[in-house]
């Protein structure tokens, strides 16, 4: 067991956060301790984080990784002949 001082601005808030979600200041102090310690505790890999992020947008193109050089010389291609006919 442990004895937590807060600020009462804090423990106003913490009371009035407490009633609208209808737990007892100690379930919501628990919960925050929690989330603090999964959220801290687990550093997370650069794929980790941009895990929802991948494969988002699709190209439809599927060897694009193998064969960038020959789509990015295409695509400067491409857009130096649009300025070349103005």
């Amino acid at each position: 067991m442990i004895s937590l001082r807060l600020p009462p601005e804090l423990e106003r808030k913490l009371d009035s956060f407490a009633k609208s979600e209808g737990k007892s200041r100690t379930e919501i102090v628990k919960d925050s301790i929690l989330e603090y310690i999964n959220n801290r505790g687990i550093k997370k890999t650069p794929f980790e984080l941009g895990l929802d992020l991948f494969g988002k947008h699709n190209s439809d193109i599927t060897d694009l990784a193998q064969n960038r050089k020959s789509y990015l010389h295409k695509a400067i291609g491409m857009k130096n002949e649009k300025r070349s006919s103005h």
